[in-house]
């Protein structure tokens, strides 16, 4: 299934951004949907994973309290809210979709299918 992920951008230590992953012209319902971060030279970063149905959400301990991912049907979009940006956060989001897959395998990249273009989140301290 096509991804497309949007609303990276520049801002500042504390300030909040709303990153989304939308289903391009299919729905991703019934799925597994994860966010993982990267930066230069550095392996993929699993953020947070949100399952369809159930809406079982899963963090990364860097991001818990932080960050909330959430879906919304009618959309067929996931977002993931992100307040109390940290410098460390920056780096290029991607979401990353698997129709099948393990709970004990959701922080792993190599588990997800289906992989959006990454958007690009900066922040400044």
């Amino acid at each position: 299934v096509p991804l497309q992920a949007c609303g990276g951008g520049l801002v500042q230590a504390g300030g909040s951004l709303r990153l989304s992953c939308e289903g391009a012209g299919r729905a991703v319902s019934g799925y597994v949907v994860g966010w993982f971060r990267q930066t230069p030279g550095k392996e993929r970063e699993f953020v947070a994973g949100i399952k369809w149905n159930s809406r079982n959400t899963y963090y990364a301990d860097s991001v818990k309290g932080r960050f909330t991912i959430s879906r919304v049907s009618a959309e067929n979009t996931v977002h993931l809210q992100m307040n109390s940006l940290r410098p460390e956060d920056t780096a290029v989001y991607h979401c990353a979709a698997s129709r099948t897959i393990i709970q004990s395998s959701i922080g792993v990249p190599s588990a997800y299918n289906y992989w959006g273009q990454g958007t690009v989140v900066t922040v400044s301290s």
